[in-house]
């Protein structure tokens, strides 16, 4: 389980990925040794996932973020299954949910402009297995976008 040092060890990576063992040990209170084995164990545990760059998709040309809702024909274990190892496929979907709800999966994509996303609609979307609805919402601008753990988020976790 994870005690105070695990969760400032936590914090502190999540506000700066990049900063060095030396740097995180001294900010936690820790040797390096002792903190570079307390990270490892997180990572062991799978606490820490992995480590990542995000990219600003509209820096890159890609400035629509588009929600899109699909409904299958059926909810059946073999639909979804074959509708979820086809997503995992495709490399312009970014998140796909299975949701509650009217629709059966949420789906996020970047396209560079409206005619982007009919292609990918178009050659795409619409040939993933099992689909019966595709509704689409395109984001007007992100309001927020947080990388950090919500408050709460390491509360009651027992030391």
């Amino acid at each position: 389980m994870l005690d105070d040092i695990d969760v400032k060890i936590l914090r502190t990576l999540q506000a700066d990925g990049r900063i060095t063992n030396v740097e995180l040990a001294s900010r936690v209170n820790l040797s390096p040794s002792a903190c570079l084995r307390r990270v490892q164990a997180l990572e062991a545990d799978g606490v820490i996932r992995s480590y990542t760059v995000l990219i600003n998709e509209a820096a890159l040309g890609h400035k629509l973020s588009i929600f899109i809702q699909i409904t299958l024909d059926r909810q059946t274990e073999d639909f979804l299954s074959a509708f979820e190892a086809a997503v995992k496929e495709c490399p312009e979907i970014m998140d796909c949910y299975l949701m509650s709800g009217q629709a059966d999966y949420l789906l996020r994509v970047v396209a560079r402009d409206a005619e982007d996303y009919e292609r990918l609609h178009k050659e795409t979307l619409s040939r993933l297995p099992g689909v019966a609805r595709i509704q689409t919402s395109i984001a007007l601008r992100r309001v927020v976008r947080r990388q950090v753990a919500p408050p709460g988020l390491f509360d009651n976790i027992p030391n």
